[in-house]
Protein backbone atom coordinates (compact mmCIF):
# COMPACT_ATOMS: atom_id res chain seq x y z
CA UNK A 1 0.00 0.00 0.00
CA UNK A 2 0.96 3.71 -0.72
CA UNK A 3 -0.79 6.38 1.23
CA UNK A 4 -0.23 9.97 0.87
CA UNK A 5 -1.95 12.84 0.84
CA UNK A 6 -4.59 12.11 -1.79
CA UNK A 7 -5.39 8.91 0.17
CA UNK A 8 -4.17 5.22 -0.02
CA UNK A 9 -3.45 2.98 -3.31
CA UNK A 10 -2.63 -0.01 -3.97
CA UNK A 11 -1.04 0.62 -7.59
CA UNK A 12 -2.62 3.22 -8.94
CA UNK A 13 -5.57 2.61 -7.82
CA UNK A 14 -7.10 4.41 -5.05
CA UNK A 15 -8.67 1.72 -2.27
CA UNK A 16 -9.37 4.64 0.56
CA UNK A 17 -8.98 7.98 1.75
CA UNK A 18 -12.27 9.52 2.11
CA UNK A 19 -12.61 8.94 5.90
CA UNK A 20 -9.93 8.19 8.35
CA UNK A 21 -11.38 5.11 9.03
CA UNK A 22 -11.38 4.04 5.70
CA UNK A 23 -7.77 4.43 5.99
CA UNK A 24 -7.08 2.78 9.29
CA UNK A 25 -9.75 -0.33 7.65
CA UNK A 26 -6.95 -0.77 5.05
CA UNK A 27 -4.62 -1.75 7.55
CA UNK A 28 -7.12 -4.22 9.14
CA UNK A 29 -7.19 -1.98 11.95
CA UNK A 30 -9.88 0.12 14.00
CA UNK A 31 -10.12 3.97 13.98
CA UNK A 32 -7.60 5.08 16.40
CA UNK A 33 -8.85 8.40 17.64
CA UNK A 34 -6.22 11.66 16.97
CA UNK A 35 -5.32 11.87 20.55
CA UNK A 36 -3.54 8.36 20.90
CA UNK A 37 -1.64 8.41 17.44
CA UNK A 38 1.74 9.37 19.47
CA UNK A 39 3.75 5.66 18.87
CA UNK A 40 3.04 4.85 22.55
CA UNK A 41 1.20 1.23 21.70
CA UNK A 42 -1.83 2.19 20.20
CA UNK A 43 -1.25 0.13 17.26
CA UNK A 44 -0.39 -2.77 19.07
CA UNK A 45 -3.69 -2.10 21.51
CA UNK A 46 -5.76 -1.37 18.18
CA UNK A 47 -4.96 -5.05 17.01
CA UNK A 48 -5.57 -6.67 20.27
CA UNK A 49 -9.25 -4.85 20.79
CA UNK A 50 -7.59 -3.09 23.65
CA UNK A 51 -7.88 0.58 22.62
CA UNK A 52 -10.01 2.45 25.55
CA UNK A 53 -12.76 3.96 25.31
CA UNK A 54 -11.96 7.56 26.11
CA UNK A 55 -13.82 9.81 28.27
CA UNK A 56 -15.58 12.88 26.31
CA UNK A 57 -16.24 16.62 27.70
CA UNK A 58 -20.29 15.62 28.26
CA UNK A 59 -19.05 12.56 30.82
CA UNK A 60 -17.89 15.59 33.10
CA UNK A 61 -20.30 16.74 35.10
CA UNK A 62 -19.07 18.87 37.42
CA UNK A 63 -16.11 20.91 37.90
CA UNK A 64 -13.44 20.23 41.08
CA UNK A 65 -11.19 23.19 41.29
CA UNK A 66 -12.38 26.86 41.10
CA UNK A 67 -11.60 30.17 43.12
CA UNK A 68 -14.03 33.11 44.07
CA UNK A 69 -13.04 36.85 44.62
CA UNK A 70 -12.25 35.32 48.31
CA UNK A 71 -9.05 34.91 46.85
CA UNK A 72 -7.54 35.61 43.53
CA UNK A 73 -11.00 35.00 41.75
CA UNK A 74 -13.01 37.58 39.98
CA UNK A 75 -16.29 36.13 40.41
CA UNK A 76 -18.79 36.14 43.33
CA UNK A 77 -20.24 32.57 44.63
CA UNK A 78 -23.29 33.15 43.50
CA UNK A 79 -21.76 34.43 40.11
CA UNK A 80 -19.46 31.13 39.58
CA UNK A 81 -23.24 29.12 40.27
CA UNK A 82 -25.21 31.38 37.67
CA UNK A 83 -22.25 30.35 35.47
CA UNK A 84 -21.76 26.43 36.43
CA UNK A 85 -25.90 26.35 35.38
CA UNK A 86 -25.30 28.17 32.03
CA UNK A 87 -22.74 25.50 31.68
CA UNK A 88 -24.79 22.83 32.61
CA UNK A 89 -22.73 21.49 35.63
CA UNK A 90 -24.04 19.55 38.73
CA UNK A 91 -21.51 20.53 40.97
CA UNK A 92 -18.50 22.77 41.80
CA UNK A 93 -16.09 23.02 43.80
CA UNK A 94 -15.02 25.98 45.60
CA UNK A 95 -10.93 25.49 46.93
CA UNK A 96 -9.74 29.23 47.42
CA UNK A 97 -6.16 29.02 48.99
CA UNK A 98 -6.36 29.49 52.74
CA UNK A 99 -2.78 30.29 55.06
CA UNK A 100 -2.72 30.25 58.40
CA UNK A 101 -0.64 33.53 58.36
CA UNK A 102 -3.32 35.92 56.47
CA UNK A 103 -1.67 37.05 53.34
CA UNK A 104 -2.83 39.14 50.36
CA UNK A 105 -5.24 37.19 47.62
CA UNK A 106 -5.89 33.99 50.63
CA UNK A 107 -8.59 33.57 52.87
CA UNK A 108 -7.51 33.36 56.60
CA UNK A 109 -9.28 30.54 59.08
CA UNK A 110 -11.77 33.09 59.90
CA UNK A 111 -12.81 33.76 56.06
CA UNK A 112 -12.76 29.87 55.55
CA UNK A 113 -15.51 29.28 58.22
CA UNK A 114 -17.69 32.27 56.51
CA UNK A 115 -17.11 31.37 53.42
CA UNK A 116 -18.43 27.82 54.50
CA UNK A 117 -21.54 29.21 55.89
CA UNK A 118 -22.06 30.99 52.37
CA UNK A 119 -21.80 27.96 50.67
CA UNK A 120 -24.47 26.84 52.90
CA UNK A 121 -27.30 29.14 52.59
CA UNK A 122 -26.22 28.90 48.49
CA UNK A 123 -27.07 25.08 48.82
CA UNK A 124 -30.03 26.08 50.65
CA UNK A 125 -31.62 28.68 48.28
CA UNK A 126 -31.15 26.00 45.06
CA UNK A 127 -30.75 23.04 44.08
CA UNK A 128 -29.27 23.41 40.73
CA UNK A 129 -25.50 23.21 41.20
CA UNK A 130 -24.10 21.63 44.49
CA UNK A 131 -21.42 23.56 45.49
CA UNK A 132 -18.97 21.65 48.06
CA UNK A 133 -16.86 23.35 50.52
CA UNK A 134 -13.11 23.03 49.60
CA UNK A 135 -9.79 24.92 50.24
CA UNK A 136 -6.12 24.68 48.98
CA UNK A 137 -3.66 24.58 51.69
CA UNK A 138 -0.17 24.70 51.08
CA UNK A 139 2.03 21.70 51.44
CA UNK A 140 5.17 23.20 53.83
CA UNK A 141 8.82 21.88 52.62
CA UNK A 142 8.82 19.34 55.10
CA UNK A 143 5.49 17.90 53.61
CA UNK A 144 3.27 18.88 56.43
CA UNK A 145 0.18 20.73 55.49
CA UNK A 146 -0.38 24.17 56.76
CA UNK A 147 -3.70 23.77 57.85
CA UNK A 148 -4.33 21.63 61.08
CA UNK A 149 -6.56 18.71 61.31
CA UNK A 150 -9.30 20.87 63.19
CA UNK A 151 -9.02 23.90 60.56
CA UNK A 152 -10.29 21.20 58.06
CA UNK A 153 -12.84 19.38 59.38
CA UNK A 154 -16.27 19.87 58.01
CA UNK A 155 -15.06 20.63 54.39
CA UNK A 156 -15.82 18.34 51.33
CA UNK A 157 -12.07 18.22 49.94
CA UNK A 158 -9.19 19.40 50.65
CA UNK A 159 -6.17 19.88 48.23
CA UNK A 160 -2.70 20.14 49.08
CA UNK A 161 -0.36 22.22 46.71
CA UNK A 162 2.99 22.85 46.25
CA UNK A 163 3.61 26.71 46.53
CA UNK A 164 7.45 27.36 47.23
CA UNK A 165 10.59 25.62 47.60
CA UNK A 166 10.11 24.43 44.02
CA UNK A 167 13.80 23.80 43.32
CA UNK A 168 14.27 21.05 45.88
CA UNK A 169 16.21 18.30 44.81
CA UNK A 170 14.23 15.34 43.67
CA UNK A 171 14.93 13.05 46.55
CA UNK A 172 13.57 16.15 49.17
CA UNK A 173 10.68 16.98 46.45
CA UNK A 174 9.66 12.99 46.51
CA UNK A 175 9.91 12.46 50.02
CA UNK A 176 7.71 16.42 50.45
CA UNK A 177 5.17 15.25 48.05
CA UNK A 178 5.00 11.36 49.93
CA UNK A 179 4.27 12.66 53.59
CA UNK A 180 1.53 14.93 52.32
CA UNK A 181 0.03 12.26 50.73
CA UNK A 182 -0.16 10.61 54.55
CA UNK A 183 -1.79 13.79 55.78
CA UNK A 184 -5.43 12.80 57.27
CA UNK A 185 -7.74 14.68 55.89
CA UNK A 186 -5.72 15.19 52.09
CA UNK A 187 -7.95 14.67 49.30
CA UNK A 188 -6.61 15.92 45.71
CA UNK A 189 -2.86 16.76 45.24
CA UNK A 190 -3.25 19.88 42.99
CA UNK A 191 -1.29 20.11 39.76
CA UNK A 192 1.45 17.85 40.85
CA UNK A 193 3.92 18.87 38.48
CA UNK A 194 3.48 22.08 39.35
CA UNK A 195 4.75 23.36 35.85
CA UNK A 196 3.33 26.51 34.18
CA UNK A 197 3.98 27.39 31.04
CA UNK A 198 5.85 29.09 29.51
CA UNK A 199 7.88 30.52 32.40
CA UNK A 200 8.06 27.69 34.92
CA UNK A 201 9.34 23.74 34.24
CA UNK A 202 8.28 20.86 35.96
CA UNK A 203 9.44 20.55 39.57
CA UNK A 204 11.71 17.30 40.11
CA UNK A 205 10.08 13.94 41.87
CA UNK A 206 9.67 10.32 41.79
CA UNK A 207 6.50 10.42 39.97
CA UNK A 208 5.82 6.51 40.42
CA UNK A 209 6.60 6.63 44.03
CA UNK A 210 3.81 9.75 44.41
CA UNK A 211 1.78 7.38 42.32
CA UNK A 212 1.69 4.52 44.42
CA UNK A 213 1.42 6.57 47.50
CA UNK A 214 -1.84 8.11 46.16
CA UNK A 215 -2.78 4.37 45.39
CA UNK A 216 -2.52 3.40 48.44
CA UNK A 217 -4.12 6.62 50.50
CA UNK A 218 -7.09 6.39 48.20
CA UNK A 219 -6.77 9.65 47.29
CA UNK A 220 -6.73 11.67 43.77
CA UNK A 221 -4.30 13.36 41.71
CA UNK A 222 -5.71 16.49 39.74
CA UNK A 223 -5.66 17.08 36.26
CA UNK A 224 -5.64 21.00 36.30
CA UNK A 225 -6.88 21.99 33.23
CA UNK A 226 -5.58 25.83 33.27
CA UNK A 227 -3.77 25.79 29.60
CA UNK A 228 -1.07 27.37 31.61
CA UNK A 229 -0.80 23.91 33.49
CA UNK A 230 -1.91 21.09 31.79
CA UNK A 231 -1.07 19.26 35.44
CA UNK A 232 -0.97 16.41 35.56
CA UNK A 233 0.32 15.89 31.85
CA UNK A 234 -1.02 13.35 29.59
CA UNK A 235 1.79 10.50 30.41
CA UNK A 236 1.30 10.95 33.69
CA UNK A 237 -2.27 10.89 33.46
CA UNK A 238 -1.27 7.46 31.77
CA UNK A 239 0.65 6.12 34.76
CA UNK A 240 -2.02 7.24 36.97
CA UNK A 241 -4.83 5.24 35.19
CA UNK A 242 -2.27 2.47 34.78
CA UNK A 243 -2.06 2.62 38.93
CA UNK A 244 -5.80 2.86 39.45
CA UNK A 245 -5.73 6.46 40.57
CA UNK A 246 -8.51 8.18 39.61
CA UNK A 247 -8.05 11.40 38.11
CA UNK A 248 -9.50 14.86 39.75
CA UNK A 249 -10.34 17.41 37.08
CA UNK A 250 -10.46 21.20 37.70
CA UNK A 251 -10.61 24.23 35.63
CA UNK A 252 -8.55 26.06 37.89
CA UNK A 253 -11.15 28.96 37.16
CA UNK A 254 -11.18 32.64 38.87
CA UNK A 255 -14.30 33.26 36.87
CA UNK A 256 -17.46 31.67 35.66
CA UNK A 257 -15.99 32.19 32.02
CA UNK A 258 -12.76 29.96 32.73
CA UNK A 259 -15.23 26.72 33.60
CA UNK A 260 -14.91 26.73 29.48
CA UNK A 261 -11.02 25.45 30.51
CA UNK A 262 -12.40 21.81 31.31
CA UNK A 263 -12.33 21.12 27.35
CA UNK A 264 -8.13 21.26 27.88
CA UNK A 265 -8.41 19.07 30.43
CA UNK A 266 -10.50 16.37 28.95
CA UNK A 267 -8.34 16.79 25.75
CA UNK A 268 -5.05 15.89 28.00
CA UNK A 269 -6.72 13.48 29.94
CA UNK A 270 -7.44 11.95 26.19
CA UNK A 271 -3.97 11.79 25.22
CA UNK A 272 -3.31 10.33 28.52
CA UNK A 273 -5.74 7.05 27.36
CA UNK A 274 -8.01 7.83 30.13
CA UNK A 275 -11.66 6.73 30.16
CA UNK A 276 -15.01 8.02 32.26
CA UNK A 277 -14.17 5.55 34.86
CA UNK A 278 -10.93 7.10 35.16
CA UNK A 279 -12.20 10.49 36.21
CA UNK A 280 -13.68 11.20 39.44
CA UNK A 281 -16.28 14.22 37.93
CA UNK A 282 -17.93 11.70 36.03
CA UNK A 283 -19.64 10.79 38.57
CA UNK A 284 -22.74 12.69 39.87
CA UNK A 285 -22.92 15.32 42.64
CA UNK A 286 -24.22 12.45 44.97
CA UNK A 287 -21.36 9.93 44.39
CA UNK A 288 -18.75 12.68 44.07
CA UNK A 289 -18.98 14.00 47.47
CA UNK A 290 -19.36 10.72 49.33
CA UNK A 291 -15.84 9.85 47.24
CA UNK A 292 -14.15 12.72 48.55
CA UNK A 293 -15.64 12.46 52.06
CA UNK A 294 -14.05 8.97 52.17
CA UNK A 295 -10.85 10.65 51.90
CA UNK A 296 -11.06 13.30 54.83
CA UNK A 297 -10.46 10.80 57.41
Amino acid sequence: LKINEYGVFRGAKRIAGETEESVFATADLPYIPPELREDRGEIDAARQGRLPNLVELGDIKGDLHCRSDASDGRDSLEALVAAAKRQKLAYIAIVDPCRRIASANRLDLDGLARQGEAIDRINAAQRDVLVLKGVETAIREDGSLDLSDEALAGLDLVVGAVTDQLALPAEKQTARLLRALEAKRLSILAHPLNRYFPQRAAISFNLERVIAAATARGCFLELNARPERLDLSDGACRAARHAGVRVALGSDARSGGEFANLRWGVLTARRGWLEPGDVLNTLDAAAVKAALRQTMG
